[in-house]
């Protein structure tokens, strides 16, 4: 599932935007949009900073009057919105704006389905391998995407999970470990410790049959009985021993 954002002052755009992408979702059956309509970018602009709104994709025009869509698209970029932006617009009078904002695409109206179809083909691939590197949390009231391969080690604090990452940022989310578990665990990477803790085996410097000795410095004291599988789990994701579904940097 995407999450896509429509950002048009005229309805009947919106409406054909709209139905271009409801026959691309019919073209492509795997592929499923939440779509969200705005006719004002102020209105997205307060949802993006009042809700925490993150879509993945952004339709946009240009020239609209409450504000212009290079600085609405300014103004999601300073917020942390990185969804992928598409500007739709009757002019090229702007396309060397649009790339000051990290837009993906600038298409002239009337856009046809022929030139926005390869569009959605190449992005949507692009934000896929992206999902593969990146876990997408709900932290403090915002939606914010964690680098897996900067992820260190989680570690169950009561009802809450610490992830504390390599750059000595340490997030906290309100979830159980198993439900955090169950958002990595298809990263071979990752193994779980314990009841407490979650690691990442790219940062493991050493360990042996009491601790686990993290590149950030941290020590993990192992469980009884649990070196053995650890042991196994760590020569599996160095030595190549991979069933292709753990990401590596």
């Amino acid at each position: 599932m995407y999450l896509i954002a429509l950002c048009d002052d005229e309805a009947s755009e919106l409406d054909k935007t709209e139905r271009m992408l409801s026959d691309y979702e019919k073209k492509y059956e795997k592929t499923k949009f939440e779509i969200d309509r705005f006719e004002s970018p102020v209105q997205l602009l307060e949802m993006v900073r009042e809700k925490g709104y993150a879509p993945d994709l952004i339709l946009m025009d240009i020239y609209m009057p409450e504000k212009p869509g290079i600085e609405a698209a300014r103004e999601l970029r300073e917020m942390g919105c990185r969804g992928k932006l598409i500007f739709l617009t009757t002019s090229r009078d702007h396309a060397l704006d649009a790339f000051t904002v990290d837009a993906a695409q600038y298409l002239v109206k009337p856009v046809a389905e022929k030139q926005l179809f390869p569009v959605l083909h190449r992005m949507l691939e692009d934000m896929e391998e992206e999902r593969r590197k990146y876990l997408v949390l709900r932290i403090e009231g915002r939606t914010q995407r964690v680098a897996l391969h900067n992820l260190v080690y989680c570690e169950a604090n009561g009802k809450t999970q610490h992830i504390h990452m390599s750059d000595s940022a340490r997030y906290v989310l309100r979830i159980t470990m198993t439900e955090l578990y169950e958002m990595i665990s298809r990263y071979q990477e990752f193994v779980r410790i314990g009841v407490a803790y979650i690691v990442n085996l790219e940062h493991v410097e050493s360990f042996n049959a009491q601790e686990l000795q993290m590149d950030n410095g941290k020590k993990i004291y192992l469980p009884r009985g649990s070196f053995q599988s650890l042991r196994e789990r760590y020569f599996d994701f160095y030595c190549g021993n991979d069933d292709g579904g753990g990401y590596k940097s």
